[in-house]
């Protein structure tokens, strides 16, 4: 599990470094590389360190621990400046120690306390720096470090406690009854490790300077300081750090730690507890940077609404509208009597309401350029990024609203283009086009016939009657109007759907081309953030809904 986890975090780091900022994600390399550190190194070893302030006895404690009178104990100045550390059987934990920065010399070496044996050749240095001999036994295994006092006035000496807090794999917490409250401990150190618990001891020394009872009314009141901490206590089994009692000077309790620690070392599963907690407490600091509120992404509702707004800067309404009256001028000429194609008659009409929008065509029959329509373009482009940035965390709201931004810097340009491609040709001739000019030249052969009737008629050129030339005129003249009236009337509909199909078609020209602009890479980064959050479920050990998040594009 932990490595999956690890995985993730490095997988997360690779997708974000360029959408979120070296200041966020700070500690997290450090952490990739402290864990896998710690992984190549002996999983055999457990490190425990023990932690305090001066004049907790902290220094004593490690001596009764080890048996050993190897740390020097001071009462009001802190007397371990560097920190010393002592392995029970040490093969195999050189690279430990020296990940730890211990110096050699203040390396040494211990058989087990608890098996009862005792070292051959006690007080005698071999070369490596390392006292006595090694074996096994109930604490085989255990790294024991006795580190400055974290409250030092030399900053030195609290940088070595900081830094070996952070590499070690248990911290035994050594308190006094004078300082256990000291707001300093729990605000600098126990409240940020809450989180650590598991892989915490915390130990109030130096009992025997209480009298009675008092010692429990202490542990008692230790135990709420903890709790406000945020640091679970583990009683009666239950996970969560252990609180014990102990006086180094009287003895009283060190048995009872040293059984702990054994416990602790015997399960060889501390350092994995520890880079776990490590793990889980950067994925909580990183959580505002991965994990949305809510759905996100771009609902169908954004798409449709940027693709009107793109069709309405490009004008396709109103182009739609004018193709729609070419079509019906046109319609007009071929159906209209013969002499309305005269020179000025018919056209004029048609092409004076051929304006009568900001997008329509020129008297030229183009389509005038977007200049006076960027702003309306920019105005889609910044409302389609905001929906899709809707809820997402601020680096990746950011990098969406870049991504459309880059996008629709020339998106002008480039919808003038597809604009231009998208232009309707000239309307096509349907074939009762010609079947009604033919008609109504027919119907002008009428007129020119009651003309040429009446007039020889008057003459008295022919025996004609008088009232044939009145119907032929009748009939050519009216029938001709009339006819072209209902050519207009039948000519509507295809007209309408003309216009139409050149709307849709300068439409979805533009809907095409802010889709490929805007639309698709706003969708790459929402795609992006939809990986680094299933990558952060991983990391944070539990898994997000990603099913609401849209990326098409």
């Amino acid at each position: 599990m932990l490595a999956e986890r690890v995985d993730a975090l490095s997988e997360l780091l690779g997708l974000s470094r360029t959408r979120v900022s070296p200041e966020a994600l700070d500690g997290a390399g450090e952490l990739l590389e402290r864990v896998g550190d710690r992984r190549r190194l002996s999983a055999d070893h457990t490190v425990v360190a023990l932690a305090g302030a001066t004049g907790s006895g902290k220094s004593s404690l490690f001596n009764a621990l080890t048996g050993l009178d190897l740390a020097r104990v001071g009462v009001r100045r802190p007397t371990t400046s560097e920190p010393v550390a002592c392995a029970w059987d040490p093969r195999g934990a050189a690279g430990l120690l020296d990940r730890l920065g211990i110096p050699p010399r203040h390396r040494h070496a211990r058989h087990s306390v608890l098996d009862g044996a005792h070292p051959a050749g006690e007080g005698g240095t071999e070369h490596d720096g390392t006292v006595g001999t090694f074996g096994s036994g109930g604490l085989g295994g255990l790294v024991l470090l006795d580190l400055p006092d974290h409250d030092s006035a030399a900053l030195t000496h609290r940088d070595q406690v900081d830094r070996l807090l952070t590499l070690v794999d248990v911290v035994v917490w050594v308190l006094d009854p004078e300082k256990y409250a000291d707001a300093s401990v729990h605000e600098r150190y126990l409240r940020p490790l809450a989180g650590h618990a598991d892989v915490t001891l915390v130990v109030l020394n130096q009992t025997d300077r209480l009298p009675g009872d008092s010692a429990e009314l202490v542990l008692d009141d230790l135990r709420r300081l903890l709790d406000e901490d945020g640091l679970a206590v583990g009683e009666h089994g239950e996970d969560g750090a252990m609180v014990l009692a102990t006086s180094a000077l009287s003895g009283d309790g060190v048995p009872e730690l040293r059984s702990a620690i054994g416990q602790i070392v015997a399960e060889r599963a501390a350092a994995g507890r520890r880079l776990s907690a490590d793990v889980d407490g950067l994925a909580e600091r990183l959580r505002p940077l991965y994990v949305a509120e809510g759905a996100t992404g771009l609902t169908d509702a954004a798409r449709e609404d940027f693709a009107v707004r793109l069709a309405q800067a490009v004008g396709a309404g109103a182009a739609g509208r004018t193709a729609e009256r070419e079509w019906l001028r046109a319609a007009d000429e071929a159906c209209g009597t013969p002499w309305r194609r005269l020179p000025g008659l018919g056209r004029g009409g048609a092409r004076a309401s051929a304006g009568d929008g900001p997008h329509d065509v020129t008297p030229g029959g183009r389509r005038p350029a977007l200049a006076a329509s960027r702003a309306a373009v920019e105005d889609a482009v910044r409302m389609v990024a905001a929906d899709a940035a809707v809820g997402l965390p601020a680096p990746w709201a950011q990098a969406v609203r870049e991504a459309a931004r880059r996008g629709g810097d020339a998106l002008p340009e480039a919808l003038d283009a597809a604009a231009d491609r998208a232009e309707p040709g000239e309307p096509g001739r349907p074939g009762w086009w010609s079947a009604v000019g033919t008609a109504q030249w027919l119907l002008a052969l009428l007129v020119m016939a009651g003309t040429l009737c009446g007039a020889a008629a008057a003459a008295g050129a022919v025996g004609a009657p008088w009232w044939l030339s009145l119907v032929l005129l009748g009939a050519g003249a009216g029938g001709g109007p009339a006819l072209a009236r209902a050519g207009h009337f039948a000519a509507r509909g295809p007209a309408r759907r003309h216009g139409q199909a050149a709307e849709r078609r300068l439409a979805d020209a533009a809907a095409d081309c802010g889709r490929a602009r805007v639309l698709e890479p706003v969708a790459a980064e929402l795609l992006r953030y939809r990986e680094v959050r299933e990558q952060y479920g991983v990391l944070a050990g539990r898994h997000f809904r990603v099913t609401e998040l849209s990326t098409t594009g």
